[in-house]
């Protein structure tokens, strides 16, 4: 048996230690729903936390299709398992840093809700008085679980499975919170500055954008890249399911950040649908318009850049400018993996581009198209006459792309400082599937004869 070392045990150790303090934290009656609370809106909201989970499977499907069939299981697992470090780190203080009482706006004191204290039975989050504050957090988690599954398809093939957990860890930590603070806290100084992201173009797809960009040059160059390789997608038909998945959990992504069943929640989940829409066809078209034939791949990751562009402003835009979003946004991003494509830069699966460029792009045009005939707790954008409120997303924007670009890429050289950030050369060579898990992705099966025994047996399809 392979001996253990401290690196290999303090994973284990560290939950446990956790576990065993979660014993002696006091047990609180449930909340009190009696006239309080929403029907109608806790069950909108319960489903709309389901459909947000429902995200994280959909991502591993889309991610696990794309990559070599020697690289499946390993980038799909990266994604599924932040359901479990981040659903523990968010009860334990996760929650607080983000939601917690704010310390001069920048970031939850971790003590507040510690080990979920007061949540369950306390009173309700004051921008959603209608629904009990632990539906609220559980609703929050769901964010907080798929934002780093998001970095995994630019560090896909390449990436330790336990570095990849640490960083999954300081990345909740040190940028996700921090964001969700400032943009979501009405004690945020990006709230106060008056900066819109509905339901995470900063707070998820920017910062996920921008660690991936991060990761990508601290991990360097896989050995097919260098080489020019061509890496066929492992099941086209993966990223189909993996598309369906996103974009039905999309609805309560968007929709659900209304935080109640009413008419908001109708209009974010029309333009959800709307620039989702508008972008598949955008990005295949424009393959089109390019020599290339219309492809299952173009619509399906056009589709998720479109379901980016608009998370941002989908309660705060109107229908039909969602159509618009999707488009341009589809372009934009279309335009970036093809340069990307040409330099020296490999992020795997185009995650910058796609999702970091797609926020960008996203909360620019929300301050562009933003209107209070909309949402009265929103504003009126550029398009409107607004240009001060254009400004304010721009900067918002900037500190978003900066602060998560910086501090990420601090955290994957700390990691590579601490224990090896990526796979050796040999193990690259065999497929982390095999190399980080011990188990074999197989796409299908022949049954060949042996001519030595006669006997059929399963050879690789």
């Amino acid at each position: 048996m392979k001996k253990i070392g401290f690196k290999e045990a303090a994973p284990f150790v560290l939950l446990v230690a956790l576990a065993i303090a979660a014993i002696f934290t006091p047990v609180l009656p449930n909340f009190d729903d009696a006239g309080k609370y929403s029907a109608a809106d806790i069950s909108w909201i319960l489903v709309a936390t389901a459909l947000v989970f429902l995200m994280t499977p959909g991502l591993a499907f889309f991610y696990g299709g794309m990559v070599h069939r020697k690289n499946v299981i390993s980038t799909m697992i990266k994604s599924v398992v932040a359901a479990g470090v981040v659903s523990v780190l968010w009860i334990v203080f996760g929650f607080s840093l983000a939601f917690g009482d704010s310390i001069g706006g920048l970031i939850g004191n971790p003590s507040t809700f510690l080990f979920f204290k007061d949540v369950n039975s306390g009173e309700p989050w004051s921008l959603a008085p209608t629904i009990p504050k632990s539906l609220f957090s559980l609703f929050q988690l769901m964010f907080a679980i798929i934002t780093p599954g998001l970095v995994v398809g630019a560090v896909a093939e390449r990436i330790r499975f336990n570095a990849y957990i640490l960083f999954t860890v300081l990345f909740c930590i040190l940028v996700y919170a921090p964001l969700a603070h400032w943009s979501w806290h009405p004690d945020g100084f990006l709230f106060k500055w008056g900066a819109l992201d509905f339901a995470g173009g900063t707070v998820v797809h920017i910062s996920a954008g921008c660690a991936a960009l991060a990761g990508a040059l601290v991990l360097k160059r896989r050995r097919v890249h260098l080489e020019g390789e061509e890496v066929p997608p492992a099941n086209v038909p993966y990223v189909l399911i993996g598309t369906g998945l996103l974009w039905f959990g999309w609805f309560g992504f968007n929709a659900g950040s209304a935080l109640a069943a009413n008419a908001l929640a109708v209009s974010a989940f029309a333009t959800t649908n709307t620039a989702a829409a508008a972008a598949g066809l955008s990005w295949m078209f424009f393959d089109v318009l390019k020599g290339k034939k219309p492809s299952v791949l173009g619509f399906c990751i056009g589709a998720v850049v479109g379901l980016v562009a608009i998370t941002p402003g989908a309660g705060f835009v109107g229908i039909p400018q969602s159509i618009f979003i999707g488009v341009v946004a589809a372009i934009i991003s279309n335009i970036a993996v093809f340069y990307k494509s040409k330099s020296k830069l490999d992020d795997t699966l185009d995650v910058f581009p796609c999702h970091g460029l797609g926020g960008i792009v996203g909360m620019l045009l929300t301050g562009v198209f933003a209107s209070k005939a909309v949402n009265v707790a929103g504003n009126d954008g550029l398009f409107y006459g607004n240009m001060e409120f254009f400004v304010t997303q721009l900067k918002a924007m900037a500190i978003a792309v900066t602060y998560s670009f910086v501090v990420s890429f601090l955290i994957f050289k700390f990691i590579n400082f601490i224990l090896p950030l990526r796979v050796s050369m040999e193990e690259e060579e065999k497929g982390l599937d095999a190399t980080q898990h011990n188990e074999n992705y197989v796409q299908g099966t022949l049954l060949v004869k042996n001519e030595a025994s006669g006997i059929l047996e399963e050879t690789e399809a």
